[in-house]
């Protein structure tokens, strides 16, 4: 029911987001900075202010030395005149991803001031991260920082008529409509299974669906007339046209291992058929999985499908690993030195200058 009470209100609020932080080189990075030298992050934005992290491998904040300890803090680094209010939450993750309760630590809300002023931050015991099982591997270990920024309070006048709107489910709706398979027009048989779709909306989402289905690389296809694929598995081709209905992939479940073959396959899908988004969503899967027994073939896989970053991400996975000698012992490394010789000698390339 609408109501008509006039009305004004004070509107305030947060935004929360989260930055990933590897620390790569943890021993190297001990030894080599001073007690006063600092290493930053990329920048972030939350709630319209940007942020960075400062790693302290020997914090000194203010003169007083943390002897035994790192040390993160959260420093502002945005021209915006004024303070930011916001609170952070520090906290060490395992090589899975999942949060070590030992090694969490907060600060409640401050002002947080200009570049100029010091990280405001925490710090831990190094012997507690180093004694923590799957925390600090092959010399590194990740570290998330979740940032609330407090909103400026604003004043904002009420109509004389208010009524609820619910949110969006847009998104919703095609992915119901490829469920039901109401009107589907098209269907591919891959690898003895059938799936059913919509020409009008795979070729709204991939310009080689278009093509295909209404341009120069037309096939001959009728109603009732499967397209043949035969080089991508059932499992990532159905992953893909969720993706292209919904915008969203299916929830990914099982072991790690199962997760990673699945993301390779939807890789290859998405360059297939030029779906850029779930390219990048997969590379980035990809570069979180990567260690000693998948970095081999994972470079592979971006240097097949022009997956830059992802290739960059890989090669400098190599350059700060101590344990290339292991990584070259791999199956993976094997195939890429029968196979890929121009990589091979851009590796090598690669490896000298470091």
């Amino acid at each position: 029911m609408p109501t008509s009470d006039s009305a004004s209100a004070i509107i305030g609020g947060s935004v929360t987001g989260s930055h990933l932080l590897h620390i790569e080189g943890y021993s190297r990075a001990k030894e080599l900075l001073l007690p006063d030298e600092t290493a930053d992050s990329e920048s972030f934005n939350v709630g319209g202010r940007t942020c960075r992290l400062r790693y302290l491998p020997s914090p000194c904040p203010l003169g007083v030395r943390y002897p035994g300890h790192i040390g993160v803090g959260l420093l502002l680094v945005d021209t915006i005149p004024y303070p930011a209010c916001a609170r952070a939450r520090f906290v060490l993750l395992d090589q899975a991803g999942n949060e070590v309760p030992a090694c969490t630590q907060s600060v409640g809300w401050r002002d947080y001031s200009l570049p100029d002023a010091p990280a405001v931050g925490v710090v831990f015991e190094k012997a507690a991260v180093e004694a923590s099982p799957n925390l600090v591997v092959n010399d590194c270990f990740k570290l998330r920082c979740d940032v609330t920024v407090m909103n400026p309070f604003r004043w904002e006048k009420r109509g004389s008529w208010t009524f609820m709107v619910p949110p969006s489910n847009l998104h919703h709706h095609p992915g119901d409509l490829l469920v039901a398979k109401e009107g589907a027009d098209v269907t591919f048989q891959v690898a003895g299974e059938t799936f059913g779709a919509h020409k009008c909306i795979l070729a709204a989402r991939s310009p080689v669906f278009k093509a295909q289905l209404f341009g120069a690389m037309r096939e001959s296809i009728g109603t009732g007339v499967c397209i043949q694929i035969d080089d991508i598995v059932p499992r990532a081709f159905n992953a893909l046209l969720h993706f292209i209905y919904t915008d969203a992939l299916p929830e990914m479940t099982g072991q790690e291992e199962e997760v990673l073959i699945m993301a390779q396959h939807l890789l290859e899908a998405a360059d297939r058929y030029a779906i850029q988004r779930l390219k990048q969503i997969c590379e980035e899967k990809l570069c979180r999985c990567l260690d000693m027994n998948t970095v081999a073939n994972t470079l592979v896989l971006a240097d097949q499908h022009c997956c830059d970053r992802l290739k960059v991400a890989c090669i400098q996975f190599l350059k700060s690993t101590e344990s290339l000698e292991a990584v070259m012992a791999t199956s993976g490394f094997e195939h890429l030195i029968q196979s890929f010789p121009a990589l091979l000698r851009e590796l090598i390339s690669e490896l000298a200058a470091r």
